[in-house]
């Protein structure tokens, strides 16, 4: 099939959403569609180098449609205040960019991948041909008492506004249109899907994360060291859950296990839980490691036992995929996307609905003591993480959301091609006809106009 994939946030080398647009073009052209990539134009000059390492069949099926707005709109987006207005913006502009290509290539199903965000709509179904929106998230929700034990004034604010901006986006027109044109709408979480269905649409859920095959861990390994070594990576704010974290690792080294944190990452919180730790008396067994490039993070994994994320509504966790990778079980929150992904068989999901927020520090310590105490547990559960991340590869998560698509277009293109092949044949027969009369004509002396 040709495909147009509308990804905003697209480039090679990144995580989160830009590393989702890349590597989920690269994962359709190795199932043998040609792709057609909308994307911002400063994502230009990384696609091009790493259009020089890929070879094919990507270089042939792979192309690039760069569009941005004028100059004097990017001040908008600076410190990412002004993102959003920016990104709906582009939106509207991309489609007079989609609708040329369309033109030229005839183009048999579009795709809207990144941003992706449930709320924010797109205009691409109005192409006129079969529509795929997502995977969208967005739809997650912190339960209101761990909302209102976030740690700082505007974490909570934050939360309050986000839900508002939600429920305004159920009367959201051109949302409501774009999810009700959509054949397919597939939400990253349950809880997306259930936003979309009061929008008015319907939506599968599959998640849109992945991990490279050669990226996942050869074998098992043994835990790091007697103690229990845990680690936190993403950014230090409200939502994210690190406060939980410490409270936890506080109460299980009260208990008697010997434990050490790491935390990975920087953010506006990061003096307040400094704080925390030395106030709980634990400032001895963290340790804020800053901010670390892609490769430090990959063997900060390899060193320890756990990971420790009890993010409030992460859409996806990448981290979490990432742990797996590395052989590492996870310990969250039954909240979002990590909670798609995170079972008995590679880590713990501790219920955190209808629970106070003492309640769940509690069961997210008594989980670390468990695993303190029973090495053959966190052994059984390093290899299910491994398990997990290998059936996690980008084109198993492809897979899942194409393969109805192809059922259902495939044939449709099949048909359309056959019987143009048929119309070529009809017309070959028709041209070698029209080409005998000429030759007959003219042998009369007769000139044939176009018309006659």
């Amino acid at each position: 099939m040709k495909v147009l994939l509308s990804a905003y946030a697209c480039e090679p080398a990144k995580g989160s959403e830009p590393g989702v647009g890349w590597n989920w073009a690269l994962a359709l052209v190795r199932r043998g569609h040609e792709v057609w990539v909308l994307t911002r134009s400063n994502n230009r000059a990384a696609i091009r180098e790493a259009l020089g390492h890929v070879g094919e069949p990507y270089l042939s099926r792979l192309h690039f449609l760069y569009y941005d707005l004028p100059r004097w709109a990017a001040w908008w987006k600076r410190g990412g205040r002004g993102v959003h207005l920016y990104y709906a913006l582009w939106q509207r502009g991309v489609v007079g960019v989609a609708r040329a290509a369309h033109l030229r290539q005839r183009f048999d199903v579009a795709h809207h991948l990144t941003f992706g965000v449930w709320r924010q709509p797109t205009l691409l179904h109005r192409l006129g041909i079969p529509f795929i929106f997502g995977p969208v998230g967005g739809g997650e929700t912190a339960p209101w008492p761990l909302v209102l034990g976030m740690p700082n004034l505007w974490s909570r604010v934050s939360e309050f506004l986000r839900y508002a901006v939600n429920l305004a986006s159920l009367w959201n027109p051109a949302l409501r249109r774009c999810l009700r044109e959509s054949p397919w709408v597939i939400a990253k979480t349950r809880e997306t899907a259930a936003w979309v269905a009061r929008a008015g649409g319907s939506a599968t859920v599959s998640l849109e994360i992945g991990i490279g095959r050669e990226r996942i861990a050869k074998g098992s390994r043994p835990p790091v060291s007697g103690q229990l070594s845990c680690l936190y990576a993403g950014r230090l704010i409200g939502l994210k859950g690190v406060h939980l974290a410490l409270a936890a690792v506080a109460r299980a080294a009260a208990a008697g296990v010997d434990i050490h944190f790491a935390i990975v990452g920087s953010g506006p919180l990061l003096g307040k839980l400094e704080t925390m730790a030395a106030t709980l008396g634990i400032a001895s067994r963290v340790t804020f490691c800053g901010q670390l490039r892609q490769a430090e993070l990959l063997a900060r994994y390899r060193e320890h036992d756990l990971l420790l994320f009890p993010s409030l509504h992460d859409s996806s966790g990448n981290v979490v995929l990432e742990a797996f990778a590395s052989g590492l079980p996870v310990l969250c929150l039954d909240l979002g996307g990590p909670a798609e992904m995170v079972d008995g068989s590679c880590g713990r999901a501790i219920a955190a609905r209808g629970v106070d927020q003492q309640g769940v520090v509690e069961k997210l310590a008594a989980s670390l003591v468990d695993f303190s105490r029973s090495p053959e547990l966190l052994a059984r559960l390093r290899e299910g993480a491994r398990d997990r991340a290998l059936a996690a590869s980008w084109d198993d998560r492809v897979e899942t959301v194409y393969a109805p698509v192809e059922a259902r277009i495939g044939r449709t293109v099949a048909m359309s091609r056959a019987v143009s092949q048929e119309q070529a044949l009809s017309l070959g027969k028709l041209s070698g006809m029209a080409r005998r009369e000429l030759r007959g004509a003219g042998a009369c002396g007769r000139t044939v106009r176009g018309d006659e």
